[in-house]
This record gives structure tokens, sequence and C-alpha cells, in this order.
């Protein structure tokens, strides 16, 4: 006799709520192995392959393909020991294993926010109410008719629970006086999901004309919703909790160029303007290592990272993401400029990792490609500080004492001033200035 093991869709990471179904990878029916992938997602941060901790026949898929699912809602039921072949599976009634039910049939792997261990997840009070619709041999079972589809009453619609589980779809409803006990749920056993209750609100403003005297303006309404919503929490975040000051200083970049033109014209892989700027960073954090740091405000202390993982900011068509280049401060030029140009390629096609987007402690901003000389950039929370390098142009400098036309840049840093002073900060960007105009300053570190 078969068990049905149900999956939900698992915390992708950093606190992400929700998930779009981008492809589904499986048929109801199928067959799959442990750790198989059987759903593309697409968060607010990458596209991610779900793979699955059971083995066994997959009898039912929750979601279609466009449709959004919040963490912790159910993706698949599994039934664990089915037959591959020769006839359906035997369903049993439960809805979830029991405790006994043997280590073996799942991968023993844990995803972030989803444990394989042998106890049954306790399902959703509002699951257990829409019971009547579960689905039946591995296909969602048919809605009644509407003539006989019994009416809630009154009393239970007001007392019991409101079936949301995402934080973002409540403070939705709350801030715009919305009450979620009114909705009918889109999701799977009547979940709201964000998209309810933002065709609530439309419908809810499309009957009632603007004033003839306070006509409002007419526009487009673009939702805040993933990269871009990401992006507008997080920069929130960090402007709500970081005290943040910025300073910047123009240096002259002409010998940097020289000596990366050397570098390349001398053969092997080519070295990027990034991964030197990359190195000159790491070179300045382990003399200042206040700025590579974060705050524990729950502790109320500051917690001095022994590791530099380097974020960078990336343009792409989705939006504005931040690859992380893992332990940079152990990294030569010629592997920085390898692995920028990895985590480049993949932030363009859409297909970074959770783990590759997570985990920086100080980020490098190199605005100028899009050719502006300056920025104050806001701190990728909850790193401590990020550089920002302008565009390379050149101008009229005094060089040796005489007026010249030099390659100048514009350095800015702006940082936590909770980890330090101004003078700390001032002495990074200052070394950094100095290793740009003279790369042998970077050498006499080393």
């Amino acid at each position: 006799m078969a068990q049905v093991l149900e999956f939900k869709l698992p915390d992708l990471g950093e606190g992400l709520t929700e998930a779009e179904i981008v492809r589904w990878l499986v048929e109801v029916g199928d067959v799959v192995a442990v750790d198989q992938p059987v759903v593309e997602v697409e968060t607010a941060k990458a596209m991610v392959d779900v793979p699955c901790p059971y083995a066994g026949v997959v009898t039912a898929r929750y979601g279609e393909e466009g449709s959004e699912l919040p963490v912790g809602a159910p993706l698949i039921t599994v039934a664990v020991g089915a037959p591959a072949s020769g006839g359906p599976a035997e369903v049993p009634q439960t809805e979830a294993p029991k405790s006994s039910a043997p280590r073996t049939e799942g991968s023993g792997n844990v995803l972030v926010g989803y444990g394989t261990s042998d106890a049954p997840a306790r399902r959703r009070r509002v699951r257990r109410e829409q019971h009547a619709l579960a689905p039946v041999n591995g296909r969602p079972a048919p809605e009644a008719p509407e003539a006989v589809r019994p009416a809630p009453e009154a009393p239970e619609a007001v007392q019991g629970p409101v079936a949301v589980i995402s934080p973002l779809v409540r403070r939705l409803a709350r801030e715009n006086g919305l009450d979620l006990r009114a909705l009918t749920g889109s999701g799977p056993d009547g979940l709201i999901l964000r998209a309810d209750v933002e065709r609530a609100l439309r419908t809810a403003a499309t009957p009632v004309p603007a004033p003839a005297t306070a006509a409002a303006p007419a526009g487009t309404r673009v939702p805040l919703k993933g990269v871009r919503g990401a992006v507008a929490d997080k920069l929130s975040r960090s402007r709500t909790e970081i005290p943040d000051a910025t300073c910047w200083v123009d240096a002259d970049a002409t010998e940097l160029m020289r000596a990366r033109t050397a570098m390349n014209a001398a053969g092997g892989p080519k070295i990027s303007l990034i991964a030197l700027l990359a190195r000159i960073c790491t070179a300045a954090l382990a003399r200042f290592p206040e700025l590579n740091s974060t705050v524990d405000t729950a502790a109320r202390e500051i917690v001095r990272l022994d590791a530099v993982h380097l974020g960078f900011a990336a343009q792409t068509e989705r939006g504005l993401v931040v690859p992380v280049v893992k332990d940079a401060h152990s990294r030569d030029a010629e592997s920085l400029s390898a692995e920028f140009a990895r985590l480049t390629e993949s932030a363009r096609t859409g297909s970074l990792t959770p783990a590759e987007l997570t985990g920086g402690t100080f980020t490098l901003n190199n605005y100028g490609v899009f050719g502006v000389d300056g920025s104050t950039p806001i701190i990728n929370h909850p790193e401590a500080a990020m550089l920002g390098v302008g565009r390379i142009v050149p101008k009229p400098w005094v060089h040796e004492g005489e007026l010249a036309v030099r390659q100048v840049v514009q350095l800015s840093l702006t940082f936590d001033h909770r980890v330090c002073d101004g003078g700390t900060a001032g002495g990074f960007l200052r070394y950094v200035a100095d290793c740009v105009e003279q790369p042998a300053v970077l050498l006499r570190t080393l």
C-alpha cells in the first residue's frame, strides 16, 4: 500500500515568501526519483529548479504555469511505494505520512526552510476546511455546481482563519484597508495570493470616479513584485535601519589603465578592470576590517567578518541583481576576472542560484558603465559599506607639477556610521585611490 507524501514549496532563501511557477518538469502519473527536479520556479532573485525529496509516483500537482505560490503551499503529492507501472497505486486517505515512515523514502537532503524528516508536516487549518476539494487519484476534484454548492455560514466566515500565509499579502491588504475575510483565494485550497488582493483593490477603485475638481493624473500602475519588489524592500530596509554617510574622491587612473594594458599584452587570460578594482578592495579591507562587518542589532554588537564575499551590482533585463564572488580575498586578478565573467553571464541569462546571490559582506558598484561620474549608493543590507566607481574619462589634471590630460575617475564610499567613524572610512577610500593612482602601492602591501 502506497503512502501519499506532500511536498511543499520550500523557502528558497533570503526571506523570499513566494515564487512563480515557470515550467512543470513532471506530469501526474510520472515516476520521480529522489532529488529529481519537478518544477522550475522564478523567485524575486533567480530561476530555480526545485527537487523533490521523495521517490514515487506523482499523484497531484498544485498551481498552473505562470501562477504564484507562497512558500509553504503544496507543490506536488507523491505516492511512495506505488508501482512504477501496471495500474494505479493504492492511495490511502491520509494526507500526510505516519511518523513511522522509513527514512529511506526521502533524500535526507534539507532544502532551505524545508526538512525531509519522517515527522509529518502540519497542515494549515484552512486546508482541513477545504478538504472536500482535495485531489482524487492524482487529479483535482471538479468543483461543485453553483446550484448545489453549500454557502458558508456567516458566523464561520467571520470567526474562521484567514487563508493567508504570506506576510506581504497581509501587509498589502492592511495598508489599503482591505478585509481579507471578504476575499476568495485563487491559490491551492482557497489560499489568498497577492494577485487576489491586487485584483480586489483594482475592482474597488474602478467604480468610483475621481471628483471633477480633483482628477487624478492618468498613468500606468506597475506592481512592485519580482526583482523590482525585492530591490524596493531591501533598499527601504537599508535606508530605515542603517545610518549611512558618503565620502568621495577623484583619482588619476592613468597608471592603473596602463598596468592593465601591460598585463593583457603579456598573453594568457584577460584581466578585467573590475577584477583589478576588486583586488584593490580586498587589500583595503584587510587594512580596514571595520568595513567588512555587519551589525547585530539584537545583541548590540558589531560582527567583523573573516572572509570577504564581494558582491557586485549587475543590471539585467529582469532588474538589478547583486551576484557574490565568494572568498574574494583569496583570489588573484585572473581568478577574479573569470568569476566576474561567469556570474555576469549567469545574471544575463537569469540562471543565478540563490546561493550566488546571498552572503555578501561588501559590495563593489561600477556605475561608470552607465556613463555617470558619481553617485551616493545605498548600502546592500546587512553589509556595512559599498564602494562606487564612476566612469574613467580624460580630464585636465596636475601631474608632476604640470597640467596634463589624464584618465580620471571618481570613487565614492558609502558606509554604516555605526561600524566606524569618518577617519576609518576616509583612510579606506584614500588607500583605494592611492592604489588606483599608483598600482605599485598595492604590490608593496601584498
